[in-house]
């Protein structure tokens, strides 16, 4: 199949020369070779889903058994940014530990064209300079505030309290309730929004704040009941929805990538120790996995990978998003 795609004079290279690449290449310089490739998907799943505001959500993950104790390598840490809607991923920077999401999330935004998206990100990246640089680059955005933040989500805990001791008689307050059942629980998720107050903390220091929400999530398992709160600030106008799409968004990274690329791909079993490679095989991993489900079929996504594997013409239908 190499053969009849591309020139190789020298015949089809062997995996050694894979590895000696990718342990060569700069992860940045390799991943913008992907950026019109991207793009174009990103336009094909958002014109087929009629999506107008895609969610971009920000997430890192850790390849555990990519560490190597004997050069002092520790695992990698990979931040990653998932269009949940379009199952595609945009892009990644590495960092050596979670704690230094900080300062890797900007280099990931500046990376892909935020233009009209809705960006979510965990609480450790509820920074005001991350907010700025959203609104900067033309998006919305939604961030969790938990301990970090621990007076701006005091506020916003006793801004809905407030509302809720008074029955909602301001009328401010916007809500929104779903139920699902799923492997052995229902979680019941009610979404509030509101405009944010203006003696909200450091509000004028978050650039383009205009809401804050706040989910209660109820799971009911095996008759024990438990209850999770979260709390966010949002550039995002009134619109409980949309607001309630995004939170939803953002926690389907964990399902609809991280799962797979744990399971399916088996990404924590990797022992690429490599600084560079690993790098570069993480985002082939994302960049495959967003592929696959651009392909129309139905199968499972390891079952398309095996079908790729057993069909030059399946695997071609794969790369070009057009059927052979």
């Amino acid at each position: 199949m190499l053969l009849g795609t591309l020139e190789l004079p020298n015949g089809i290279p062997a995996k050694d020369v894979f590895r000696r690449v990718l342990a060569a290449l700069r992860p940045d310089a390799f991943q913008s070779c992907f950026v019109s490739w991207l793009e174009s998907l990103r336009q094909a799943a958002c014109e087929e889903g009629a999506v107008s505001q895609p969610v971009f959500a920000v997430d890192g993950k850790t390849n555990r058994r990519s560490h190597d104790r004997k050069r002092g390598l520790g695992a990698l840490h990979a931040v990653s940014l998932w269009a949940s809607e379009l199952g595609l991923s945009l892009g990644q920077v590495a960092c050596e530990e979670k704690s230094n999401e900080i300062t890797a999330i900007p280099e990931l935004l500046r990376l892909v064209d935020l233009q009209g998206a809705i960006i979510t990100i965990d609480a450790m990246g509820t920074q005001k300079a991350i907010a700025q640089q959203i609104v900067e680059g033309g998006a919305d955005y939604v961030l969790a505030v938990k301990g970090n933040q621990e007076s701006l989500e005091t506020a916003i805990a006793d801004t809905f309290l407030a509302e809720t001791e008074d029955d909602f008689a301001s009328g401010k307050v916007r809500k929104h309730e779903t139920t699902e059942t799923a492997h052995g629980r229902t979680t019941t998720r009610t979404y509030y929004q509101m405009p944010a107050p203006r003696n909200l903390v450091d509000s004028a220091a978050w650039a383009g704040l205009r809401t804050i929400g706040m989910v209660i999530a109820v799971c009911l398992r095996d008759g024990k009941e438990t209850v999770e709160i979260r709390r966010y600030i949002s550039s995002l106008g009134m619109g409980v929805r949309r607001f309630a799409r995004a939170v939803r968004g953002h926690w389907g990274v964990e399902n609809s990538c991280h799962w797979i690329l744990d399971v399916v791909y088996r990404e924590d079993d990797s022992r690429i120790r490599d600084r560079l490679a690993r790098e570069n095989f993480a985002w082939l991993d994302r960049f495959t996995l967003s592929l696959l489900k651009q392909h129309p079929s139905k199968d499972s996504i390891a079952m398309k990978r095996r079908s790729c594997g057993w069909s030059d013409d399946f695997l071609m239908e794969v790369l070009t998003g057009k059927a052979t």
